[in-house]
């Protein structure tokens, strides 16, 4: 099973720079898009329902922003569009697609980066979002939670740590946050599993060369439960081709998706 996750900051941007061509050639299971950008009356179904695939679209009421999808070869047996979370629910940032014994979920976590305001209601989000995650372990299901979670977890997974560590997504209390998310919650980071590189980045700021210097952020994560662990066989970042300033999460799973 290889399912793949991305930012496309513009669902319609992305296609324009041939996302939909190489998604073909990258042949996923399942791809998992957050920051769609656009209402799903305005999107013509081809490519933006990929031939094979059964999709989902979880909008948010403001146009032009934020919005989630989900794309599968196999139908789900339920699909689930928001947390039940007016305030969350409007902005389109979660979307889940069940399946027999697997669940997996496309979120798009805020970004404190605009304001404090912002940063504040990230916070909140965050704090009923651990909950939300805990009461998940009890369940008789496997999840992957796929998405830009806009926190790079350590060190090792930001260029300029130094110089980030007062910028939201590098907070100290964001930081606890994913330790707590992969320690006392029992979640685990797919990515790390098969690479503990240095460098492994999947998001560039507009700004400067960042880009061009390979200063990056590692803020897009697939987030499995433990009995995947042993089941997740590779995982890349592709970079041959710039669809957004997020790049493509592919992880490929030892796992026939029903």
């Amino acid at each position: 099973m290889r399912i793949i996750t991305i930012n496309t900051n513009g669902i319609r941007s992305a296609a324009k720079k041939g996302f939909f061509e190489w998604l073909k050639k990258a042949d996923p299971d399942v791809v998992c898009i957050q920051e769609t950008k656009a209402q799903f009356h305005q999107l013509d179904e081809n490519p933006f329902c990929p031939v094979g695939y059964f999709c989902e679209y979880h909008d948010a009421e403001k146009k032009g922003y934020s919005g989630v999808a989900i794309y599968s070869k196999v139908k789900p047996r339920k699909v689930n569009e928001g947390l039940g979370w007016h305030d969350i629910d409007i902005e389109g940032r979660f979307l889940e697609f069940q399946f027999e014994k697997l669940s997996i979920i496309s979120l798009y976590m805020h970004s404190g980066s605009a304001s404090e305001e912002r940063q504040q209601v990230k916070f909140d989000f965050m704090e009923r979002f651990m909950g939300y995650l805990q009461s998940l372990r009890r369940k008789r299901r496997e999840f992957i939670i796929c998405g830009d979670w806009n926190i790079a977890h350590k060190k090792i997974d930001i260029k300029n740590w130094q110089g980030n560590q007062k910028n939201s997504g590098f907070l100290p209390e964001e930081r606890a946050w994913m330790d707590t998310l992969f320690g006392e919650a029992g979640f685990v980071d797919a990515f790390r599993v098969v690479n503990q590189q240095a460098e492994q980045y999947t998001w560039w700021s507009n700004r400067g060369q960042a880009w061009a210097n390979n200063t990056g952020w590692r803020i897009d994560y697939q987030v499995i439960t433990p009995k995947l662990a042993p089941l997740v066989k590779a995982a890349y970042i592709y970079k041959d081709e710039r669809f957004s300033d997020h790049s493509p999460l592919i992880i490929d799973y030892d796992y026939t998706l029903t």
